[in-house]
């Protein structure tokens, strides 16, 4: 993916090492300043774009990382995720909210991303699966956000993949077996064992 990077510097001005992500989703501007720097990228308003870059690119930055893992191959999503918002951001109509608008475009470039280097092929036997399929709450759920992105970061692919797409994205069984081509049992037992996962490493730090 590195060979083939897409430069910000010469599509749009600003370099992606100005990110200093801290490990929190820094609360960016405000929706109706977000709509604002976003009708002016659609003018071609370069200072506008600059200026939405940075109030994005933490947030986007911290989705990028819980997918990928490992901040280099985040900071890559995060690039080609910028260079894909700012080609289609005449597309955004201005109904409803544009960092969800922006944040669909970034989780989409992960998933594209592991579809394509076959991070998420593992499959799982339905009969070993059965039983898992449990919601109940876990000890995830006391976790502070910066442990928890880091334990998440160490999840495999696939698990990682489809906890993020349905804890945190909201995605359903259904929606995450369509876009990851998977059947809705799977995306189920991932997700369970994503959160057995997680505890372990939890209770191993305690």
């Amino acid at each position: 993916m590195r060979e083939q990077k897409l430069d910000l510097v010469k599509r749009f001005g600003f370099k992606l090492h100005l990110i200093t992500w801290t490990g929190e989703e820094t609360p960016p501007l405000g929706k109706s300043s977000l709509e604002q720097l976003a009708a002016a990228c659609q003018d071609g308003d370069r200072k506008a774009q600059k200026a939405l870059f940075d109030a994005l690119s933490p947030k986007m930055m911290a989705v990028c990382l819980r997918y990928m893992g490992k901040r280099e191959d985040a900071e890559d999503i995060l690039q080609e995720g910028f260079v894909t918002l700012f080609t289609k951001i005449d597309s955004y109509q201005g109904t409803g909210s544009f960092e969800g608008w922006a944040r669909r475009i970034f989780v989409n470039t992960a998933l594209m991303h592991l579809r394509r280097t076959d991070a998420l092929a593992q499959s799982e036997d339905i009969a070993e699966v059965r039983g898992l399929f449990t919601e109940e709450a876990t000890p995830v759920q006391k976790m502070g956000y910066r442990d928890l992105v880091r334990l998440i970061a160490a999840l495999p692919a696939e698990a990682r993949t489809v906890f993020n797409m349905f804890v945190v994205e909201g995605y359903s069984h259904k929606e995450i077996a369509e876009e990851l081509g998977c059947t809705e049992a799977t995306s189920r037992s991932r997700l369970q064992r994503a959160r057995l996962k997680l505890q372990e490493m939890i209770k191993k730090e305690q």
